[in-house]
């Protein structure tokens, strides 16, 4: 992790695109987040689960949480910078240790010692528990056996999360120097988006390039959460006001970006997929995200906000890492189980974990990280 004093930028910021009032005021709970997460989770369980075969909905749940984890993250930037003018990187560093690496470590410790005690000699390699360890297993995807311990697949997403906040928050820091709007600053990030886009096409169509590298490769998905950073920088619906009529949105801008984004998720062909997929989604969700959070109490949105949907988004992180080990243990513990009921067993376990996880290790590491905030 890198450290560096605050980085203060003293003069008025040029970003008055945006009420002051609105812009300094503290990001509360967002409504329909825990939903989003909840559902994105459920996506990958239901992926990694069997329900593949049918549609697969595993990749559009690593994107929606990708999205999401840029648009949180430039929020709570935007929010600091806007309250004190001042961005503080160490801090910044330490809150996503702490969200991150004690869960990540105690759950891949525990997925390592199974991994020794229920599958064959070999299963865990070193190579394996270092890229996983280091953060560098998205970039080794292809390699058979790479994953070592079953189960630990979902690790490559964490490597992409990662890699991108070792430099989203120097560039956020340097844009904001620059004295750039934030509408300036969002197109920016769109034009890395397309850069992106053309950088996967490249690797495609003249490299040849795999699709699990373009799936799992730093360079080849770090677009999904930089079109959730640009709408938390133009338009948030957050710390933004509104644009449009609210029947604009809801029976023309919605539907046309819920339709766009399901044609992409329904449209298998491997060209597509490795190419436009993943950019035509970014752009849809930042439609989606906009309506889920302004209208969360439409029809349409508002089981986000149920109480048990917002509570399975709580436990989302936890339920993300443990429930594919889980899985794998239930099929190796109980290989004779009908499906639907080892599915069933291994979610039952995968919540109360994570809900212990939450209590024990979470709620008091989200203690530590609002004290860094204030």
């Amino acid at each position: 992790m890198h450290s560096s004093p605050a980085i203060l930028c003293s003069e008025p910021h040029p970003a008055a695109d945006v009420p002051q009032a609105a812009a300094r005021a503290p990001v509360r709970a967002i409504p329909s987040l825990e939903g989003i997460r909840a559902v994105s989770f459920m996506m990958v369980f239901a992926s990694h689960s069997g329900f593949n075969r049918i549609l697969v909905v595993g990749d559009v749940g690593v994107t929606v949480f990708f999205f999401l984890s840029g648009f949180l993250i430039t929020t709570l930037l935007r929010a600091e910078f806007e309250r004190s003018h001042t961005v503080n990187i160490k801090h910044f560093y330490l809150r996503r240790a702490l969200r991150i690496l004690p869960v990540y470590y105690l759950v891949l410790l525990a997925a390592m010692l199974l991994g020794l005690v229920l599958y064959p000699p070999g299963t865990v390699t070193g190579l394996s528990v270092a890229a996983k360890l280091l953060f560098f297993e998205n970039f080794l995807f292809d390699y058979r056996g790479i994953h070592g311990t079953p189960g630990t697949s979902v690790v490559w997403s964490l490597a992409v999360e990662e890699h991108f906040y070792l430099l989203f928050p120097w560039l956020f820091v340097a844009m904001q120097k620059w004295r750039m709007p934030y509408r300036s600053q969002a197109w920016f990030l769109w034009g890395l988006c397309l850069l992106v886009l053309a950088w996967r096409c490249l690797l495609v169509l003249v490299f040849h390039v795999n699709y699990g590298h373009i799936f799992c490769a730093t360079d080849c998905r770090v677009d999904a959460i930089l079109f959730g950073c640009a709408l938390a920088l133009w338009n948030n619906p957050v710390m933004d006001p509104p644009r449009g009529s609210p029947g604009l949105w809801k029976y023309g801008l919605l539907p046309a970006a819920l339709a766009v984004f399901l044609m992409s998720v329904l449209c298998r062909r491997m060209l597509f997929q490795a190419t436009v997929y993943f950019s035509i989604q970014g752009a849809a969700l930042t439609l989606v995200f906009i309506g889920a959070i302004r209208f969360n109490d439409s029809p349409l949105f508002r089981f986000l906000n149920w109480r048990w949907v917002a509570f399975i988004g709580t436990l989302s992180y936890s339920l993300y890492l443990i429930h594919e080990v889980l899985l794998y243990a239930v099929i190796q513990l109980w290989p004779r189980g009908h499906g639907s009921l080892r599915v069933l067993l291994a979610l039952a376990v995968s919540l109360i974990l994570a809900w212990t996880i939450y209590v024990l290790i979470e709620r008091p590491c989200a203690v530590l990280r609002w004290k860094l905030r204030t």
